[in-house]
């Protein structure tokens, strides 16, 4: 699929390319004086360049999202000849390659969830799937997991767990957080998996029986929660939630904006668990990105609600026909080329044990976690204690550390996927296993920086 060549370096283009940036562009997450954004000149598969010639190995996905590659001419060629024969229609028509994209997200999802209302990212498929909950249940409230990320919108950061709420936290959105069960660092003193679970479904019953179940429209979960930590849930979590949800009939929703279409080595995260959700929303993988688009997967029951009673909400460019043909060229060539089960080998026979190996070399290393091509380093200071190698949440000189870590594995090639105290190992799901064999080897060398840091 690609040379992964690039043009001849133009570092005059990228100056001026950069100089442009910081004048007019205004970045997501950033104090705006204290960046600088590299300027990249290309990307094909699982790299990218910049204009000083200078290729990175992409163990970020970018955002998690290219889980086909950079450029798939399959893709591409399709948002090519979807752009010849119509841009855009409004969302009130019915558009054939909208319905192709809805039939084939609906032929992947489980149970009854068959109708698609598309959004434009993944912020917006949560905001519409609680509206959705709370319309359909008459109920306000909505119950979320510290270490959770759902989205940058209100309701979607109300309900997200980590530091990045707090700015825009209104106390008044209609949101509980709780603890889900991470056995590593187990809010509930748990030794073992099974304790991990048990503990953490008490501990939601718990909540619910004390906020009131009747007050709770919905229970949203990351199916595997992706920016907090990469933490697959242990066996029977899950369904231990979906049995809460029905006793006192709260909506369960699935966030599978990160974890889905490939990321975990099946279609959906909770293929693995096999628990159908009455929600699930989507986003990133469902195309790689190359035009934005999310979506809320329905279920039959909620969809009925709003057989009579008009749905309180659209986008203008929901369900926008390039963002549609993409979704259909990248379904296909997903299905056509094996990517789901390449990224499901790619995990068992390489990521994992090759980090599995890295762990015991580096001290720095606490554990790793993960599925297919979706994993967490957990680095930490002391591996006795576990303390982090940063705080929580850390900036400034207290993150310096990491801040080295970064640099050295950059250096080395390979664009890393760096949050909080971890690295993330979150590849396009095609990368071959001598790409991902290329980018451990990275990460091994790079690790050193962060062992440096070790003490006790």
């Amino acid at each position: 699929m690609s040379t992964h060549s690039a043009p001849a370096p133009d570092p005059t283009a990228g100056a001026a390319v950069k100089a442009a940036d910081r004048a007019h562009v205004f970045h997501s997450w950033s104090a705006q004086g204290q960046i600088d954004p590299p300027a990249i000149a290309g990307a094909e598969g699982s790299y990218f360049w910049d204009y000083d010639g200078n290729r990175f190995l992409d163990f970020s996905s970018q955002l998690v999202n290219t889980n086909i590659g950079h450029q798939h001419p399959k893709v591409v060629a399709a948002i090519q000849e979807q752009a010849a024969r119509m841009c855009t229609l409004a969302p009130g028509f019915a558009v054939d390659v909208r319905s192709e994209a809805a039939r084939l997200i609906a032929q992947r999802t489980p149970g009854d969830l068959d109708k698609i209302f598309f959004t434009n990212g993944g912020a917006e498929a949560v905001e519409n799937a609680v509206r959705m909950a709370r319309v359909h249940t008459g109920r306000p409230k909505v119950l979320s997991a510290y270490r959770s990320y759902h989205g940058a919108t209100n309701a979607a950061i109300n309900l997200t767990g980590d530091p990045r709420r707090w700015a825009s936290d209104s106390a008044s959105a209609g949101v509980v957080h709780f603890w889900a069960p991470f056995l590593y660092r187990s809010p509930f003193h748990a030794e073992t998996e099974e304790q991990e679970r048990d503990r953490a479904l008490r501990h939601l019953a718990d909540t619910i029986t004390f906020e009131g179940p009747q007050t709770i429209a919905a229970i949203i979960l990351e199916t595997v929660p992706g920016t907090a930590g990469i933490m697959p849930p242990p066996p029977g979590y899950l369904a231990g939630v979906r049995e809460i949800c029905d006793q006192y009939g709260i909506v369960l929703v699935l966030d599978e904006v990160m974890a889905g279409f490939g990321r975990t080595g099946r279609w959906f995260a909770r293929d693995h668990w096999d628990v159908t959700p009455d929600l699930l929303t989507f986003a990133k993988g469902v195309n790689s990105g190359y035009v934005p688009i999310g979506g809320v997967a329905i279920s039959a029951e909620i969809a009925a609600t709003f057989d009579q009673r008009p749905y309180p909400g659209g986008l203008t460019y929901s369900g926008h026909p390039l963002a549609c043909a993409s979704v259909v060229a990248t379904l296909t060539a997903m299905e056509d080329e094996g990517i789901v089960d390449n990224a499901a080998t790619i995990g068992e026979q390489v990521i994992g044990p090759g980090l599995r190996e890295i762990a015991e070399r580096h001290p720095s290393v606490g554990e790793v976690r993960g599925l297919g091509v979706f994993w967490a380093v957990e680095l930490v200071r002391n591996p006795e204690t576990r303390e982090p190698l940063v705080p929580y949440n850390a900036s400034g000189p207290a993150n310096q550390p990491m801040v080295d870590f970064g640099a050295a594995v950059k250096r080395g090639g390979l664009w890393p996927s760096v949050v909080m105290n971890r690295t993330h190992v979150v590849p396009p799901c095609t990368i071959s296993a001598a790409e991902a064999k290329d980018g451990l080897a990275i990460l091994d060398e790079a690790l050193a920086v962060a062992d440096a840091h070790v003490v006790g």
